[in-house]
This record gives C-alpha cells, structure tokens and sequence, in this order.
C-alpha cells in the first residue's frame, strides 16, 4: 500500500546567530515538517543585493524568515548608517527579491515604532511615532515591506530576552553577581517576551500558512503580564536566588530620566496588544514569568551563565531585539 508523502517545507532563517533565529534553529531542529536553512550575517549579509540572490537562488525557499537587524538603541543614535541599512534597506532588498521569485517572507520588528504615550497599550492599527533612530530604521523596513511584497507577515515584539546575545536577563545577572547596588526604571512599562516563545509564535504562524491561511499583514506579540524594568529586574533576582547567594543587596527603583549612558529616548510604554494575532491565528500569549523560571534554571543548571559571563555577554544596550 502507498503511502501519501508530503515534501516538508523549506524555511531559510536570516541572523541565524540572533536571539530569535538561534531560537528557531533549536526549534525546528528535529521536526520533519520543515527543512530549515540557517544564515548568520557572515553567510549572508541582508543589505548585499548579491549575497541575498545568490543565497534564495540556491536555497529556493518555500518562506523566508529575518531575524536579521541592527538592534542596538542606543548605537543606532551614534550611528544611524548601520541602523538604516541593516533595518530599512536589507528588509527592503530581501522583499523585493523574495517578491521577484513568489516567496512570502516574515519579518520581526518592534515595539520601538511607537512613542510610548499610549499607557493602555498599542494595536496594529495605532500610528507609528518612533522616538529615535532606531525605532524609525524599524517603522521604515516595515514600508518597504509593505510597498514591495503582498505576502508577508510583521511580527512587532517588545522586550525580548534569551539566554544569547546582549538582554536584559542576562545584563541583570551579571550585575548582580557583581554589584552590591542596581537600579531600574519604574517608569516605564512592557511585557517581556522570551525568544523561545517568538520562535514558537513564527511557526504556528508558518504552519497556518502552509495549510492555506491568507493572513498576511502586521501583528504584535508579547508576553502576558505588564510590568517595569524594575519589577521585570525583581523576578530575575527572584529566579537567580534560587540557585545563588547574589551579591547584589539593594534594588532601587528610579526615574528613566536618572537612568546613565543612555543616548536614545525610550517609550514609556511598550505594551503591545496581541488581540489580532489570537483572532486571525487562534495564538494566545504565554506567562513571561514561567518562560524566566526556565531560562534561569537552564542557565544556572547547563553552565551557560558561567560562560557568558565569562564572554562578557549581557553588557552593552539591553534594550535590542530581534537579532539581538
């Protein structure tokens, strides 16, 4: 008796090496459905016309997914050309290509395209107000898209972290075991996402694609739970003291405005609404705090915190996401 045999779906992933796309490989390693081709900025380089041809060319993807950007809020003020061509131009080469040759492409943006006025939280149908640099580079790939490319999907997240990369986590823990004093925000307000979930978020998403779903557009999603920086700090010392004695002694809640190094106005609010996403995808939030419990015990159990403080990984902006 034959048996019916469907090809699985080829997915290629830009900014491999990011939170998100590290994410997804770990995700999609072991499922059949799905072939997945990974590329870091090293394999293929966004806003390089050539590099991202030659690579869709070679890899004829059924969808593409970019994890790829410049994430950094505070450099992208420093240094705007980055920002612009890895956040603006690079989206628009990979739409106008993946355009040329019917593929629909997902793309990961951010909360940054908002200016934060808005306490009760922002809708897709919200006009953008990006503060700075960053935050407009973001809004500004967005419109290519959107101008070049029918069949895509935006994915809007706010205040991701991971256990790679340059996050808020993981800047904590540092601190923490190193610092006798922190300080954070009490003014500004978010749902923390964990990488992991975005990345279970794109392939319910892609799933539905492939079985026919015509939902193309913009959405948002996030973590259940508003909090600030400072009670989002207050639930990673919760976590981390259940492994360690922390240095740290004293949480201080502060003014942003008292917040040092900071080059780039940040929203005050950046909670996002995740209504359309449940409605279209049938996709509902998940508890940040449960997704920081597993992190955290991961890291204390696997070593991973040892060796990313051995890096140096978590200094730096906190704020980045997407590749970050």
């Amino acid at each position: 008796m034959s048996q019916f045999y469907m090809e699985p779906t080829r997915i290629l992933i830009t900014g491999a090496e990011g939170q998100i796309g590290q994410a997804l490989v770990r995700l999609t390693r072991n499922d059949p459905h799905f072939s997945v081709t990974a590329l870091s900025r090293r394999q293929m380089d966004i806003t390089r016309r050539e590099k991202v041809s030659e690579a869709l060319a070679a890899e004829l993807p059924d969808y593409v997914v970019n994890c790829a950007g410049f994430n950094r809020v505070d450099p992208a003020e420093r240094n705007p050309q980055w920002a612009y061509e890895a956040n603006q131009k690079g989206p628009a080469l990979l739409a106008e290509i993946c355009g040329d040759m019917s593929i629909p492409l997902l793309h990961l943006s951010s909360d940054y395209v908002f200016d934060g006025h808005y306490a009760s939280g922002y809708t897709e149908a919200d006009d953008a107000a990006p503060l700075g640099i960053y935050g407009d580079s973001k809004w500004q790939g967005e419109e290519q898209i959107r101008q070049q490319l029918p069949r895509h999907i935006i994915l809007r997240v706010s205040w991701l972290f991971s256990d790679s990369g340059s996050n808020f986590l993981l800047k904590t823990l540092q601190q923490a075991r190193s610092e006798t004093r922190m300080v954070a925000a009490d003014d500004r307000r978010g749902c923390p996402t964990s990488a992991d979930d975005v990345a279970r978020v794109l392939m319910a998403i892609l799933q539905q694609l492939v079985n026919g779903a015509e939902a193309w557009g913009t959405y948002h999603y996030c973590g259940a739970e508003i909090t600030t920086r400072y009670g989002f700090s207050e639930a990673i010392l919760a976590a981390a003291r259940q492994y360690e004695q922390l240095k740290v002694s004293e949480l201080v809640p502060v003014s942003s405005k008292d917040l040092p190094d900071e080059a780039a106005e940040r929203p005050a609010s950046s909670v996002l609404k995740c209504s359309k996403l449940l409605n279209t995808f049938g996709i509902r939030q998940r508890p940040w705090r449960s997704e920081l419990q597993r992190l955290v015990r991961e890291l204390y159990e696997s070593g991973r915190l040892e060796q990313a403080q051995s890096r140096g990984v978590g200094a730096g902006d906190a704020d980045q996401v997407a590749e970050a």
